[in-house]
């Protein structure tokens, strides 16, 4: 059998050992032997701090992101060979596509977003600027930057393209090499996966390292630059977290464990309705994508008393529905669980449920398999009382839900939080206030909830269905973390760091203009600078303007904002904000713009937005505005021969009071 491989150092590492055997969830054959004998753990973790580290942070947030995008579309090319090996873990199509195309997204989810949300720089700024002097000599800023170690991230069996692609994404955009581990039961996924990552080519050496097999002493590495991203059982992410390397360098450490999801129908819910239906199609859609293998299942589903026999007997039709076999066969909708290991843990947990329950369902046959090989189990709904202990503490990790029945949207709320901490709730109702109490009342015990209703179904992505966007993580049970989740998940592999200095050296440090610092006013208007000359603190003073008062009554009659405040004396000067008419706010940017516009066609494309506008002064009628224009930050786009250019603009009355301040944000070319 072949041996598989891990890729450590810069180089493929085969074992020399017997290994242990891996098998076909399908047919039970033996498809590969993993071990990580022989591997130095310390060398890894040197080689992506070393090698690895230095050549991710030598690109800028951009170029990170086009390369994921270039990578995410490599793998659409190759998926096939993926699906192929996804079969054998005992995956449907769908759930493949779920765990395969689901960490193509997530790719190109994070190159999207990274695009839009980040600077094309290599330094991220947090927040505003803080005013530390009354003379505006003295501010500070806060930073982040990527940390200087290797993201260790062990992944779980369920999802073994998913859970490393989810991981590496947002290490990848902060700057940070990432070493995966993947679970033993199906790593000959991830082997493929990672080989066909390193031949695209496009990851800077050192950025992607393998562990196939057991982790032996890889933690005892660890230094207080690197991260530990975890994806498993509650009991081993304890025992991680509280390992002495862990502990001794303060590692920042993030769980996603196991949980005790649950589902909430609402009481508006009845038969016959959308509603009720959705709630049905989900629970059974969550007991039987992956086999139930998935930290998000729906493992309670909490039901109205008198709705618990129609949801039961609805269930159990759509049930009885499901053909369960071979996942190569197109007419199968659920295939099998990971292994003949899993299927007995699954059962073992199943047994200690049935302490307080009793079985809805459990009779569906398999079909083109044989059923003893291959690790294939029936989707088994559970019945309980609302005071059963078991269903709150025993997690049967397979196609396992159990029912159980609330009387008050108070009693759903008290059964939702007995799981102690949950990744993703769901609640599925048409009553806006019944979902407004239960949301309020569960989210502090949950990473992520689902409202499900008939408004938003055609669209909703479904209750199991984490999102790069979106955190995916909870608290207590669920491990306290939070993977991925858009900038969040990048920002956790950055160190914030509060930096306190004059504006000029705030604005070399985070590479943008700040209020105080230096400006250039030169004799060529900014306008007439090409992206690649343009420079931070470019500036442009133009004015003044005189506002008379019939600029301010032909802007009204022209716009048709005829407020009092700027049309009714009497009423403006019992306003105690004015004291008579002023100005619109949008005459006055309106006048700034005309001021320090420079007409003629040239570097500047479009003015495409305002941000942060805020109106400081009432402009009164003789007014005279003068405008400063400065530019503020320079972000090149590195696939388009234009940049994007935000300004600050500080329109200031005679009197050296600024009436409006706001980023002006412009398009303009490299050449």
């Amino acid at each position: 059998m072949s041996m598989l491989r891990s890729y450590v150092s810069g180089r493929w590492h085969t074992p020399d050992v017997e290994g242990a055997p891996l098998h076909d969830a399908v047919t039970g054959e033996e498809i590969a032997r993993i071990s990580s004998a022989g591997i130095d753990m310390g060398d890894a973790l040197r080689w992506g701090r070393e090698v690895g580290g230095p050549a991710l942070r030598e690109l800028t947030f951009h170029q990170r992101a086009q390369l994921l995008k270039a990578l995410g579309l490599y793998l659409k090319e190759h998926k096939d060979e993926l699906y192929a090996l996804s079969y054998r873990t005992g995956a449907t199509k769908t759930d493949s596509w779920i765990d395969i195309d689901g960490g193509f997204g997530v790719l190109l989810g994070y190159a999207s977003k990274a695009k839009r949300e980040l600077p094309n720089d290599k330094v991220y700024v947090d927040g505003n600027l803080e005013p530390l002097g009354r003379g505006g000599t003295f501010v500070g800023q806060h930073i982040c930057t990527p940390l200087r170690g290797v993201a260790v991230q062990i992944n779980a069996f369920n999802f073994p393209m998913w859970g490393p692609l989810e991981k590496f994404a947002p290490a990848f955009i902060a700057g940070v090499p990432s070493l995966i581990k993947p679970a033993s039961q199906t790593a000959y996924v991830t082997e493929k996966l990672v080989e066909l990552m390193l031949a695209s080519g496009l990851l800077p050496e050192g950025s992607l390292q393998l562990v196939s097999g057991s982790a032996g002493d890889l933690l005892d590495h660890l230094t207080e630059q690197d991260l530990v991203g975890f994806t498993g059982s509650a009991s081993t992410a304890q025992h991680l977290r509280t390992h002495q390397a862990v502990i001794r360098s303060s590692v920042r450490f993030n769980a996603e464990a196991d949980s005790l999801n649950c589902s909430i129908l609402g009481p508006d819910a009845v038969a016959g309705t959308p509603e009720f239906d959705l709630f049905v199609d989900q629970l059974v859609s969550e007991m039987t994508v992956k086999a139930g293998q998935k930290c998000t299942a729906i493992r309670r589903a909490l039901v109205p008393s008198n709705l618990l026999d129609d949801v039961a007997e609805a269930a159990r039709e759509k049930l009885a529905r499901v053909v369960i076999g071979n996942p190569a066969n197109r007419e199968t909708k659920m295939g099998a669980l990971a292994g003949l290991e899993q299927r007995e843990e699954v059962r073992r947990s199943l047994k200690a449920l049935l302490e307080n329950a009793s079985v809805v369902y459990d009779e569906s046959s398999f079909v083109d398999v044989d059923a003893e090989r291959g690790a294939f189990m029936s989707p088994t709904l559970l019945k309980a009382a609302a005071d059963a202990v078991q269903p709150h503490e025993v997690e049967a990790f397979g196609p396992v839900s159990t029912l159980l029945p609330y009387d008050s949207p108070s009693d759903a709320v008290a059964l939702a939080v007995r799981g102690a901490g949950s990744l993703v709730g769901s609640v599925v109702t048409h009553d806006a206030d019944f979902a407004r109490d239960v949301v309020i009342g569960v989210a502090p015990w949950h990473g992520r909830i689902l409202v499900l209703d008939r408004d938003d179904a055609g669209e909703s992505t479904g209750h199991g269905s984490p999102l790069p966007m979106l955190v995916h993580g909870g608290p207590g049970r669920a491990g306290g973390g939070e993977e991925m989740g858009g900038m969040r998940g990048v920002l956790h592999h950055m160190q914030r760091t509060a930096v306190q200095g004059s504006p000029r050296v705030l604005g070399a440090v985070t590479n943008r203009w700040v209020t105080g610092a230096p400006r250039n006013t030169e004799d060529v208007h900014p306008f007439r600078k090409t992206l690649e000359t343009l420079r931070l603190g470019d500036t442009v003073v133009a004015g003044p303007r005189t506002v008379t008062m019939a600029d301010i009554e032909h802007f009204a009659e022209f716009t048709g904002d005829t407020f009092y405040a700027h049309m009714d004396e009497e009423a403006a000067a019992a306003n105690p904000f004015f004291g008579g008419r002023v100005a619109h706010g949008y005459l006055v940017v309106s006048f700034a713009a005309g001021l320090f516009v420079s007409p003629e066609p040239g570097p500047v494309l479009a003015n495409y937005g305002l941000e942060n506008l805020r109106f400081l002064t009432p402009t009164f009628p003789g007014d005279e505005l003068t405008v400063t224009l400065t530019v503020k930050q320079i972000t090149p786009r590195e696939d388009q021969d234009y940049g994007e250019v935000r300004w600050d603009a500080d329109v200031a009355n005679q009197k050296g009071e600024s009436v409006a301040r706001y980023d002006v944000l412009t398009l303009v070319s490299k050449r």
